[in-house]
């Protein structure tokens, strides 16, 4: 017992910055549960540390819920927080407390899922609609003969991803490829019931070709991905069945090296996190910044992939 508190007071004291922070700026993901994001507090915490003045603070749901999200900046909005950097759960939720974080002398800017319509000063992330082009670019690569097609999104009140699925939707017309009823599916960034969806496809269409995860959630759960692509071996080996996913995180390639998947088209979290703290310190020091920051994409297959894992 006294050995865990120890270490319980050393963790406490790790995580205690060894100055006294000019700014507290908040990092707010869409679910922490969600591995994508981890990669956004690790850029925030490193430029933290590197501009010295900044004491970065990462939280947001569990799992993805923009009422808890919602609920979430309102407590920063109460402890008067210098600066709030968010992931839009819900545009029309999230409209209302940008609002009241804005009233409230807190400047706002999003990452990574916008709400463009809101007070917000600046978002930095990727562009959502070129994302979900590249997305369905790559599917057309790599089955130029098309056939019918089926998306996984996350949640449906977000509108990055809609401008993902309206990006596939985009790159495909005119195509051999069809959509299916029912697609997108939405897993609400639940790597289980991604996974699940993808096997309900498949079941529901045993002539579906391929499907396409705006986001990169059915790999996130790797051994659940890994036995739904080991049923479909064959098929993704033969070329009668592709997956291209969104996303590149480590777990992702390993899959994508393995040959449990096609093509990856990865986003730049990190880079995002960076950027937020970047952004919101240009902000308190009454400097200008850009309404728009894109990040970029990484287009990955086998071809590459050894080298994104280096």
């Amino acid at each position: 017992m006294r050995k865990l508190l120890l270490a319980g007071i050393a963790v406490a004291m790790m995580a205690t910055p060894a100055f006294a922070a000019n700014y507290r700026f908040v990092i707010v993901p869409k679910a922490m549960n969600n591995p994508f994001f981890d990669f956004a507090r690790d850029g925030c915490l490193k430029r933290a540390k590197e501009l010295g003045n900044i004491e970065c603070i990462y939280k947001g749901p569990v799992e993805h819920e923009p009422a808890t999200q919602a609920q979430i900046i309102q407590d920063f909005i109460t402890q008067k927080v210098d600066g709030l950097a968010i992931s839009v759960a819900d545009v029309a939720a999230m409209t209302k407390s940008i609002e009241a974080a804005t009233a409230a002398g807190i400047p706002v800017i999003t990452f990574d899922a916008d709400a463009p319509g809101s007070k917000r000063i600046a978002y930095i992330g990727t562009n959502n609609k070129e994302f979900g082009v590249a997305l369905g670019k790559q599917l057309l690569k790599l089955r130029p003969d098309g056939g019918k097609y089926a998306m996984v999104s996350g949640g449906p009140g977000a509108k990055n991803l809609a401008e993902r699925v309206d990006g596939v939707r985009e790159a495909l017309k005119g195509s051999k490829w069809t959509e299916v009823a029912g697609s997108p599916s939405f897993c609400n960034d639940d790597p289980a019931l991604a996974v699940q969806q993808m096997t309900d496809m498949r079941t529901a269409t045993p002539d579906l070709a391929a499907i396409v995860p705006i986001g990169g959630w059915p790999m996130f759960a790797p051994e659940g991905f890994k036995a739904f692509a080991s049923r479909s071996k064959k098929d993704i080996d033969s070329g009668k069945f592709t997956l291209v996913v969104a996303d590149t995180l480590k777990m992702q390639l390993e899959l994508l090296r393995d040959g449990y998947a096609n093509a990856l088209v990865g986003q730049r979290p990190f880079e995002m996190g960076e950027k937020a703290m970047d952004t919101l310190l240009a902000i308190k020091k009454g400097e200008k910044v850009p309404e728009i920051v894109y990040t970029g994409l990484d287009l990955v297959t086998k071809d590459n992939v050894a080298q994104m894992l280096k």
